[in-house]
């Protein structure tokens, strides 16, 4: 068993992910950090399925890491080779046995299309691989890898001929583990039927040549030029309807923290003026007048609370600032709001918005959510904006009452009495 596995992991981890973000072209667009994080997560719960030893596991799992560095060469060609070649940089300084390097050199191999996986390990790489091909994601993926093929391999297809290379590469691929052939493959069949109802009549690719994985499939059907127009007309009209809907919320609320955050500034200008005032000038007075105590005091207190109820109207709540990877992948951490993140590094925070704007419900929800704390945060500051007003109002006129009742009393005189 290899000495402490968690940090070679870690290690390994750390390596990679600096490698894939600072050395693979912004022209790849499927095969990028935030692929690499999905496909390591595969991997951890395919595995849990599959009896793996502990150095099994660890080669899988660093395999999983360095399977798409190769990317980093420039070009697609050979890229397990260019990968293996990364992870042999990183065992000449963390080494380990040749029985595990191989493992884990053989996990990458495995992915090569056509993939052909030997031990179990492997077969769990190469499921993961290819999760998407099963998962609710596909489509997006899909159209992921498409972008990649068109701006760094520079190949360009038409919809037909985009998705008959989908169907025929989903018909001929299969999945290894129980995992995959039990989870994965009946939605994935599900995406093939659906590809096969918009191409009834030819399959598969005519000709022969090489298959290129699924790329950027069209779902719709072939409409007419004009039906396409008008039903892209509508989406569009729809996408900017709630995009105006949210603008014109998000406007809404902040005008109104803004309006709050003035009013509040406001009261605490005018209540420390009155303090400054009253210390400065009655509180010298108050030795010959004593009958101005109350008063005195009682102003002094209202302008106090209200200068406290408006500092709570103001004062701003940071949470935390950090959030887990099992948060994005279950949607819960809203990222459009900075309290959520400012703590993380850069490279997980970038992984988070790209899994954010990858799919449109989480999104919408996040808008949702970012509304709805908006209005419960500005609800919270008017109710203490309200109190701050009441207490100076009521107070004032309490204050001012006081004074005119002190005033108005008849004050005891000394009377002098001669010895």
């Amino acid at each position: 068993m290899m000495e402490n596995p968690s940090a070679l992991l870690q290690e390994a981890q750390d390596y990679a992910s600096q490698l894939i973000s600072e050395k693979i072209s912004k022209d790849v667009t499927f095969h990028t950090l935030q692929h690499t994080r999905e496909v390591v997560a595969a991997c951890e719960k395919i595995a849990e399925t599959e009896e793996l030893s502990e150095e099994d596991r660890l080669a899988l799992l660093v395999a999983a890491w360095f399977h798409d560095t190769g990317y980093s060469a420039g070009h697609s060609t050979n890229h397990e080779g260019a990968s293996i070649q990364h992870l042999l940089d990183f065992f000449s300084s963390h080494p380990v046995p040749d029985e595990f390097s191989n493992k884990v050199k053989g996990c990458i191999l495995a992915t090569r299309m056509p993939q052909n996986p030997q031990t179990r390990a492997e077969e769990v790489l190469c499921d993961a691989d290819l999760f998407h091909l099963g998962s609710p994601y596909f489509k997006e993926k899909s159209r992921l890898l498409r972008e990649e093929l068109r701006r760094f391999n520079g190949e360009v297809l038409s919809k037909k001929e985009w998705r008959q290379n989908n169907i025929a590469f989903l018909e001929a691929h299969n999945y290894f583990t129980s995992y995959g052939r039990k989870i994965l493959q009946p939605a994935k069949e599900q995406h093939l039927a659906l590809l096969l109802q918009k191409n009834p009549v030819d399959k598969t690719v005519p000709g022969e040549g090489k298959i290129n994985m699924p790329g950027n499939e069209d779902f719709d059907s072939d409409l007419s030029d004009d039906e396409m127009k008008l039903k892209r007309m509508k989406e569009n009209q729809t996408e900017r309807g709630i995009s105006t809907v949210f603008r014109i919320m998000a406007q809404n609320q902040s005008n109104l923290s803004q309006m709050a955050d003035s009013k509040a500034n406001i009261l605490i200008s005018v209540n420390s003026i009155v303090l400054s005032i009253v210390i400065s000038t009655l509180s010298t007075k108050l030795e010959s007048n004593s009958f101005l105590l109350i008063p005195v005091i009682l102003l002094v207190t209202v302008c106090v609370m209200a200068i406290v109820f408006s500092i709570l109207a103001t004062r701003p709540n940071v949470t935390q600032g950090t959030f887990t990877e099992a948060d994005i992948r279950d949607k819960k951490t809203n990222l459009l709001f900075f309290g959520n993140f400012f703590r993380m590094s850069l490279p997980d925070y970038d992984w988070a918005m790209q899994e954010l704007l990858a799919d449109k419900n989480y999104l919408y929800s996040s808008l949702v959510k970012d509304n709805y704390f908006l209005g419960v945060v500005l609800a919270k500051k008017y109710r203490w904006l309200r109190i701050a007003y009441n207490v100076f109002m009521y107070g004032l006129i309490l204050a001012m009452i006081a004074f005119a009742i002190a005033v108005a009393m008849p004050q005891t005189a000394e009377v002098y009495t001669p010895g």
